[in-house]
């Protein structure tokens, strides 16, 4: 770069040099080794799902089955006969990974909008109403989330029983339908961020509080409501205790509670590692496909709420 002096005379200047990158060169290593950790074992669930089974442990030091098939989808989503599935390598097993997936659909499906729907308006009536004893029934939200969920397993299952709801729906979905501590917390914080001269101008034009709720608040709240149908649809489409405890009957079986069965349904005396890992597949293949799409909005509201 050239510059003038002061008697009018041009003079070069050396622009610095910046400073080698090291500290970003660091930080991007580490995310790429993060990232290689979490998806290699995806690959290597999707390259066993794709190897026949007479080549499993002849291919098991490639990276890539050298005839890849898709027989064992085709074995665990029940499109061939018991027969050919065994001649192909198959256990046995009788389980139907395509009911398990749409009960997996169902059962996830009701939670997700009944939790989120209901967490909402709990977390408005904490954020927004005034009623005796408000901060301290929030407190005890706050203690609950500190009781492991499974010291309610035992009281939840005598409930479901003695109203005759084992083996069915109902009875997977009760104990997660109306709400839970951390999505009452999650979206009261959100709620008390928003501001409250919209909510009273409509009240001064006549609005109740709930019609303020619906018509105000929630279309205001689409992202942390988008945000927590997320998180729930995780952690249900991946629960397994609860609904092994009351699903007895294959017809009833979610997919974390179809691939155990699976597992365990060995003839031949070894377990069918191709079918397993193409239930697994099949199985981990939506919340994967959610995460990508959908994690960037799910850090950003958890990161914008515990700021509030």
């Amino acid at each position: 770069m050239t510059t003038l002096t002061p008697t009018g005379r041009a003079q070069d200047v050396q622009r610095p040099k910046k400073a080698f990158p090291i500290g970003r060169l660091v930080a991007w290593a580490c995310l790429l080794l993060i990232v290689f950790v979490s998806v290699f074992p995806i690959f290597i669930v999707l390259k066993t799902a794709l190897t026949g089974n007479k080549a499993l442990y002849t291919e098991a030091a490639s990276l890539w089955p050298s005839q890849p098939t898709l027989i064992n989808f085709q074995r665990v989503l029940g499109l061939l006969s018991p027969e050919a599935a065994q001649a192909a390598g198959g256990s046995g097993s009788s389980v139907s990974f395509a009911t398990a997936m749409k009960n997996s659909a169902v059962f996830t499906g009701l939670i997700v909008v009944g939790q989120t729907f209901f967490s909402a308006m709990a977390a408005y009536a904490f954020a927004r109403l005034r009623f005796p004893g408000r901060d301290f029934i929030f407190t005890l939200f706050l203690i609950a989330l500190m009781i492991p969920g499974i010291v309610l397993f035992i009281p939840n299952f005598i409930t479901v029983k003695n109203l005759g709801w084992l083996n069915t729906m109902p009875g997977m979905v009760a104990p997660f339908i109306l709400m839970s501590p951390f999505a009452v917390f999650f979206l009261r914080q959100f709620f008390l961020s928003l501001p409250r001269e919209t909510e009273e101008a409509a009240y001064i034009d006549g609005a109740s509080p709930l019609t303020i709720f619906f018509r105000i608040t929630l279309p205001m709240s689409q992202g942390p409501l988008v945000t927590l149908a997320i998180l729930t649809t995780i952690g249900m489409w991946n629960e397994f205790f609860w609904p092994f405890l009351i699903a007895k009957d294959e017809a009833s079986y979610t997919l974390p509670v179809a691939l155990q069965v699976f597992k365990t349904q060995t003839p031949q005396g070894t377990p069918d590692w191709t079918g397993l890992m193409a239930g697994t597949f099949i199985a981990i293949l939506p919340v994967f496909l959610l995460l990508v799409v959908m994690g960037r909005r799910v850090v950003e509201s958890l990161a914008f709420s515990g700021t509030k």
